[in-house]
């Protein structure tokens, strides 16, 4: 609902013409029609329309039938111009909806055109094009969580919402089992009914649950006895926390420490924390690490599961050397391999130089794999057809003796 008031300024009514603005309010004000906004006009001392001012009733006006329209805004006039007031909460609240229902199509959009949202086709299958959505948003909802502190409201909303947009396309990802059914009057029948797939319908729910217990840890951290401070700013209370990058501290940080500077630094209480606190951080430390091997079993579980594509094998190197460099190459073939000697002249600066290794060294035994199940299968076959041979030789022998005797 709404209001109106005005200052016609030497008659209204004369200015616009044929149309009345005090005729149509006083009208809406008498019928039953459920006007967008209401107003009653009152006359100043000149009785002539001169001054306006408004004039507005604060209790709902009854109406026939039980219904009584709301109190309206009291709104005074400002600077002689007329002032309409909407409701904007209904308009905010569709506007909501309206947006996240576009953001809605914005991502679905973009699962089906495989990331390409310039529709050329180069896009990626959908498998890949979900993966790399839920670790986008992963790294938008937790990137910057550097604290241990419950999840804000927005982003937790957010993980939730468009984890179910993301998810909900394994719904339709099902196979046939058998399943018994029983007719209404007596009797039993077989039928080939849908379930998830084999892999979703046991992992799935597991990754709910361990994402779960993640959040409803985060949100144990509301009332700590420990808090943080931004590294390089020196604590006024005589803390020892590190002051780097600036080099006035006492020793030097590790090299992963000199890495994540941006990292906020725990600070305790002077006596320490109590003996609960030290507890409970240890139990949600090590609830922590059982959710990690948790999560990391089911994904070595569906990785040794799927097939590595054909189109990524072609794309790698013919021989391990030429994937792994000359570096790696010689210190691994090295008559005594020594795993410090590699790690020593090796480049792990970075977590992105340590992970270029990583996938470099795995790639070499995609291909050593390769190579040895193809050198197995022709081993196979060799040793296959000699036996065959010689059985078809004795078998032969076996009937010339058994047709004219026992030769000498």
């Amino acid at each position: 609902m709404g209001s109106v008031s005005s200052d016609d300024d030497g008659g209204g009514s004369e200015r616009c013409g044929s149309y009345s603005l005090s005729a149509d309010v006083s009208e809406s004000e008498s019928c039953t029609s459920t006007s967008s906004f209401s107003c009653r006009r009152g006359f100043g001392r000149d009785g002539g329309g001169g001054a306006v001012s408004s004039s507005m009733t604060s209790s709902p006006r009854p109406m026939p039938g039980g219904f009584c329209f709301p109190a309206p805004v009291m709104v005074p006039v400002i600077g002689g111009k007329d002032v309409v007031v909407w409701d904007s909460k209904n308009e905010k609240r569709g506007d909501a909806d309206l947006s996240e229902v576009e953001m809605m199509k914005e991502r679905f959009a973009k699962l089906l055109l495989g990331e390409d949202m310039s529709g050329g086709g180069k896009g990626v299958c959908t498998a890949l094009a979900i993966s790399n959505a839920i670790t986008n948003l992963s790294a938008t909802v937790f990137g910057e969580l550097w604290r241990l502190e419950p999840l804000a409201l927005q982003k937790k909303s957010m993980w939730k919402r468009e984890m179910e947009w993301l998810l909900c396309v394994s719904d339709s990802i099902v196979e046939l089992v058998p399943s018994i059914q029983q007719f209404p009057g007596g009797g039993t029948y077989e039928v080939m009914a849908t379930r998830p797939r084999s892999d979703l319908y046991v992992n799935l729910p597991a990754l709910k649950k361990l994402d779960a217990m993640l959040i409803t840890m985060l949100d144990g951290f509301s009332e700590t006895e420990f808090w943080y401070v931004d590294r390089g700013i020196v604590v006024g209370d005589g803390g020892d926390c590190d002051t780097y990058p600036s080099g006035i501290s006492g020793g030097r940080p590790s090299i992963r420490q000199e890495d994540k500077w941006w990292l906020p630094c725990p600070k305790v209480p002077p006596d320490g924390l109590s003996e609960d606190a030290r507890k409970r951080l240890q139990q949600c430390r090590d609830c922590t690490n059982q959710i990690l091997k948790a999560a990391m079993a089911i994904n070595s579980s569906v990785l040794v599961e799927m097939e590595i594509p054909t189109a990524y094998m072609e794309t790698l190197p013919k021989n391990g050397k030429a994937c792994l460099g000359d570096i790696i190459y010689r210190y691994i073939t090295a008559e005594k391999f020594s795993p410090e000697c590699l790690l020593d002249c090796l480049d792990l600066s970075t977590e992105h130089h340590t992970l270029e290794i990583a996938n470099r060294v795995e790639a070499a035994v995609h291909i050593w794999k390769q190579k040895d199940h193809r050198k197995h299968i022709h081993n196979k076959n060799i040793k296959h057809s000699s036996w065959s041979g010689k059985g078809q030789g004795l078998r032969c022998r076996y009937t010339q003796e058994s047709d004219f005797g026992p030769t000498s």
